[in-house]
């Protein structure tokens, strides 16, 4: 770990500590991997410090995406007007043939368009596992490292498929007890419950139509005797709701929470069509959300109850989802999706710039189970930032720079620090050649439609 300190002076500060503080002008110090000094007015001087001009600038937490499927970065632009069962039917065939290699490329892609958006943690949810296709879960692993994020990657799984009435192909699935030891081995090789950690396993058994309750209650009692956290896809549809009903006779919600799938250390992907007593029973359990606004609308999927599921007590955070359902993949425009799609459904003091701020960072910290590590600014947190230039034309004249932020167009990124590392530098991405990858990108996709046939 570097020892490095360097200093941004002159910004803009929005906290998100405990006083939610904020500073017109003033400074933000990280040494090695921690902040070691925020404050209004101008940073004391430090011997060989790097100072960073961060006048025009806001520098804020940086961002916490909730739920990803970094595999689909390759796979993007396809079934653009299929609702979710049609266009999973569509690309599942396509899926079955990816491999570590066009994971990893995905994974390059998918990672480096995060962090270009203000994104310094990533969960990932990888849940497709063809018996060809190596080791897939290393693959992004690997890469993460390599791009420069905190990453928490959730091994997925699928056991219901199609010859048991559910949605996947055969060749997708895995046997149960194949799917429970990998995901033990997978946590006791990479899982590190450090404080400063940049990589944490989360289980997660796919969705109830591509799942056995079997599968999810084991899945559950493994997390929670190996100390790790749950996730899974949940109330994303009303088709799901129909299925669970006519196979449970139960909603998604009552589903999960007989297989032992509430409380803090639960969160659920999408939650989109929860009714009122089951948002209080969410609230009052600490289930999370993972509430992913572009890819619900891409899908037709409807709008999330964000502001009923905070006013319960829910932690939601933001995710970009899957790259073929949201193919921008920029977490800084889910933020705004967050907010404007929330004032739409429940008018203009629905969600408040500040609050969608918050979403992006502090909720989805909670989420991961890492509030006292990064999502403010605080001294002794771990240095993940992001410096956003406002002074352009996009963003000059709005006094508010935190609405700015919100309301307007993606900024320039003039920083990032990931664990103190700069990733991003002049709204460039320090770790992965672009121009190289795109076409990278191009190519597997081509192999991948011409495997499928």
């Amino acid at each position: 770990m570097s020892t490095a300190m360097i200093v941004i002076d002159g910004a803009s500060v929005v906290t998100l500590d405990q006083g939610r503080r904020e500073f017109t002008t003033g400074h933000v110090v990280a040494e090695g991997n921690r902040i070691v000094a925020v404050g209004p007015g101008p940073a004391p001087a430090y011997d060989g410090a790097r100072v960073v001009d961060g006048r025009g600038c806001l520098v804020a937490p940086g961002f916490v995406n909730t739920h990803q499927h970094l595999y689909q970065w390759v796979t993007r632009g396809l079934a653009a007007d299929a609702g979710l069962f049609g266009w999973l039917t569509t690309l599942y065939p396509v899926w079955a043939g990816i491999d570590d290699e066009s994971v990893h490329v995905a994974a390059q892609g998918a990672l480096a368009r995060l962090a270009r958006t203000g994104c310094t943690t990533a969960a990932d949810h990888h849940y497709l596992f063809p018996r060809v296709g190596g080791d897939l879960l290393e693959a992004e692993i690997l890469t993460a490292e390599e791009v420069g994020l905190r990453f928490h990657p959730a091994r997925g799984s699928m056991d219901l498929s199609e010859k048991d009435g559910g949605l996947p192909p055969d060749s997708v699935v895995q046997d149960r007890d194949e799917i429970l030891l990998a995901t033990e081995a997978a946590i006791d090789r990479w899982h590190d419950p450090a404080p400063d950690s940049m990589l944490r396993i989360v289980v997660a058994p796919c969705s109830p139509f591509s799942v056995t309750g079997e599968l999810m209650r084991e899945a559950a009692e493994l997390a929670r005797r190996k100390g790790v956290r749950l996730h899974t896809h949940l109330a994303e549809t009303t088709d799901e709701g129909d299925w669970c009903q006519e196979r449970f006779g139960c909603t998604p919600s009552e589903y999960a929470g007989q297989l032992g799938w509430t409380g803090p250390d639960v969160w659920f992907a999408h939650g989109i069509h929860f009714d009122d007593t089951e948002i209080k029973r969410l609230g009052q359990s600490g289930t999370g959300v993972a509430h992913c606004p572009s890819s619900n609308a891409r899908l037709g999927a409807g709008i999330a109850r964000v502001a009923d599921l905070r006013m319960a007590g829910s932690p939601v955070g933001l995710g970009v989802d899957g790259a073929a359902s949201n193919e921008a993949g920029s977490l800084i425009e889910e933020m705004r999706n967050a907010l404007l799609f929330a004032r739409a459904r429940g008018g203009p003091q629905a969600l408040d710039v500040r609050a969608a701020l918050e979403m992006a960072t502090l909720d989805g910290a909670r989420i991961l189970g890492r509030e006292n590590e990064i999502g403010s600014l605080e001294v002794g947190k771990l240095a993940d930032l992001a410096l956003w230039r406002l002074d352009t034309l996009a963003h000059a004249g709005i006094a508010d720079p935190v609405a700015a932020l919100v309301l307007g167009t993606p900024p320039p990124l003039e920083l990032l620090l990931v664990n103190g590392r700069p990733v991003v530098e002049h709204d460039t991405v320090l770790t992965v050649d672009e121009p190289t990858l795109a076409a990278r990108v191009t190519q597997i996709q081509h192999t991948l439609i011409a495997k499928a046939g």
